[in-house]
């Protein structure tokens, strides 16, 4: 088994808040995160995919072609948008990098050819913190 990732950029918005919480527990639980006018990030996307070298190309997957389908399918839905807004998979859920990248997870799978299985992605809010999921 072979595993290749592709890195992906993108920006965007976003504001950690609880609407069944007070303002006073959001701003203890999720400090500047929960400022009403939003913050933004510098979105690190790492996406790997597993499979066995074609015998013809030499490749697990084309990653020019898997770049494709992350650029379509996930960053022209999430570059310079704001999370909690303009993003419908993430509509009625907390906009944390957990459930963004469990959404990545899930507008990916479908859109991968049988040849290759989706291992991982991993997502970097910040240089220091990241997330990890593998499905």
């Amino acid at each position: 088994m072979v595993f290749v990732t592709r890195l992906e950029h993108f920006n965007a918005a976003h504001k950690l808040y609880n609407p069944n919480w007070t303002r006073e527990k959001n701003e203890e639980v999720f400090g500047a995160c929960a400022n009403e006018n939003w913050h933004g990030h510098n979105y690190q996307l790492y996406v790997t995919v597993k499979g066995e070298p074609d015998p013809e190309t030499g490749f697990v997957y084309d990653v020019k072609k898997l770049s494709s389908i992350i650029k379509e399918k996930i960053v022209n839905q999430l570059d310079h948008k704001n999370l909690n807004m303009d993003v419908p998979f993430l509509q009625g859920k907390l906009c944390s990098t957990e459930n963004l990248v469990i959404g990545i997870w899930q507008q990916l799978v479908p859109h991968l050819p049988k040849e290759v299985q989706l291992h991982s992605i991993k997502l970097y809010e910040t240089p220091r913190i990241y997330v990890e999921y593998f499905g």
